[in-house]
């Protein structure tokens, strides 16, 4: 897990009273941007570090500008679970939802009290930031999605029921019209969702997209002419670009 980038770096362990079990997060850089980086499918808080991420954004880190606070995961426990019945592994998502909000960037603010919090995120991690973001504008100002998948109905054997809904960003934003949000999602105006023309995601951000621009909601969505195009090498392009 040891990372060639020369820019601070913290490791964090602690049990989580809202989870249940001890949770690990990486942070690096000391100012800036405070930046909750979500790893890939059922990945780990070292996913960053030991794919590149951290290098690629080294030069911005080192500067101030950045500051990254890589979190850990439950997807094994939640999406990706197999042995929980689909209602349980929604309960689970929920709960590692509150962890972020109740325990994470409580810790993030502590140390960093810049005027936004951007989520950001990789494939299913791209969907973690994409999710929190909408659901707490009032808490996460904005997203860098790469490849992001938004659409987790596979996950869930057929089940299907509110919380599944109110947690599918491309199936609740269409019929959401709350001032409230609406307002809120304007005046953070910082969504930005990336991926390439080959990627399996393309239709889900393509889909997204739509539907932020029938909302008048300012966001970009960049399509990448890549080959391969899902995978660290591109996110890091990607990364690099725009955050």
């Amino acid at each position: 897990m040891a990372g060639a980038c020369a820019v601070n770096r913290e490791y964090h362990k602690g049990p989580s009273a809202g989870l249940g079990r001890m949770m690990e997060m990486l942070v690096f850089g000391h100012a800036g941007l405070p930046v909750l980086a979500f790893p890939t499918s059922a990945g780990r808080f070292y996913d960053f570090e030991d794919n590149g991420m951290v290098d690629a954004l080294a030069p911005k880190i080192e500067a101030g500008h950045l500051q990254l606070f890589c979190v850990d995961s439950v997807d094994a426990e939640s999406w990706y679970s197999r042995l929980l019945p689909p209602r349980l592994r929604v309960a689970r998502h929920l709960q590692y939802e509150r962890y972020i909000l109740d325990e994470v960037v409580p810790a993030v603010r502590g140390r960093n009290d810049h005027a936004s919090l951007l989520a950001m995120g990789c494939s299913l991690g791209g969907y973690h930031a994409v999710n929190i973001a909408l659901r707490h504008p009032d808490t996460i100002t904005g997203f860098l999605s790469l490849s992001g998948v938004f659409d987790l109905t596979g996950f869930l054997d057929g089940y299907y029921d509110q919380d599944c809904y109110f947690n599918l960003p491309t199936h609740y934003l269409p019929n959401l019209t709350e001032p409230w949000y609406l307002d809120r999602f304007k005046r953070n105006h910082n969504y930005v969702l990336a991926t390439g023309w080959d990627d399996q995601c393309l239709a889900q951000n393509q889909t997204l997209a739509t539907v932020f621009a029938a909302k008048a909601i300012p966001h970009q969505l960049f399509i990448w002419d890549e080959k391969d195009s899902h995978n660290w090498p591109t996110w890091q392009r990607m990364a690099r670009k725009y955050i």
